[in-house]
């Protein structure tokens, strides 16, 4: 469906064909340089408490806006992005219960569902791949390998639950400059939260993650864990909220922001919080 002349660095024109049906896989890779964000949308008698989640776990959910009730708009984030069309598959959760994966959710929507957008790892990679570290599952044509563990979250009102990773394996030599550049980020989870043997935090099988696809590890790699946004299902799985959207794992908003400036446009000069 894609044809030559479609720019997929653009984040207008990939929205664009991501609205048209045309762009449907996940947005690792594309894109750009632009900021990438992890959605959720719950009923507004949800919103306060998972708002307050979010602001007591702001590594696996750095908050980048927050819209009012019945509006699937966020301007901040891009000029005419509509929540209900502009990513390019979604999550439908009832009671907690996963029950489908939508292209699109404009027959879904309600006057009362507030939505989230949160920060994402995809959004930091072009930073990797510049300095010349290897972001394999972009290489490999794989969605980023997502681990739930044994770290627990921060409890708010009836949300709560695991720890969910994405994993990037690289050369040792690597990871201390991933560390440096990711540091860069913080609204895009920002440096690892761990480097090395997955038991530690409670996985036990790299080769089969909970989300996304299995990791292309080679020899002398060290795998190396970012906090995930993610998160919030997992929480959503606990909570079981009678409805909410979210992206499916992979599957982003890609905003109009350059992510190297986006913890100045949105939060303010020097606000790390």
């Amino acid at each position: 469906m894609l044809q030559q002349s479609d720019d997929l660095s653009d984040p207008r024109q990939l929205r664009a064909l991501i609205r048209a049906g045309r762009f449907d896989g996940p947005t690792a890779g594309v894109g750009g340089d632009a900021l990438q964000g992890n959605l959720v949308i719950l009923p507004q008698e949800d919103a306060a408490d998972f708002l307050r989640y979010c602001q007591q776990n702001p590594r696996p959910c750095p908050l980048l806006a927050v819209g009012a009730p019945g509006d699937p708009s966020l301007p901040t984030l891009g000029d005419g992005i509509d929540l209900r069309h502009d990513l390019p598959r979604y999550r439908v959760w009832r009671n907690g219960n996963l029950v489908g994966e939508p292209t699109d959710v404009a027959d879904l929507w309600r006057d009362d569902l507030v939505s989230f957008v949160l920060g994402c790892s995809f959004s930091f990679e072009d930073a990797l791949t510049r300095a010349g570290i290897p972001v394999r599952h972009q290489t490999a044509g794989r969605n980023v390998p997502m681990y739930r563990t044994s770290i627990s979250t921060r409890p708010a009102g009836r949300f709560g639950g695991p720890l969910v990773v994405s994993m990037r394996p690289m050369p040792a030599a690597d990871a201390i400059e991933a560390v440096r550049i990711c540091d860069r980020f913080p609204l895009a989870h920002g440096a690892p939260v761990h480097l090395g043997d997955p038991s530690q935090i409670g996985i036990a099988d790299l080769d089969t993650p909970d989300y996304g696809d299995p990791p292309d590890i080679r020899d002398g790699d060290l795998p190396v864990f970012w906090a995930c946004g993610v998160t919030p299902q997992a929480a959503i799985a606990a909570a079981r909220p009678d409805f909410a959207i979210t992206h499916a794992p992979g599957h982003m908003l890609v905003t109009d922001i350059p992510a190297a400036q986006a913890d100045r446009i949105l939060t303010g000069p020097g606000d790390r919080s």
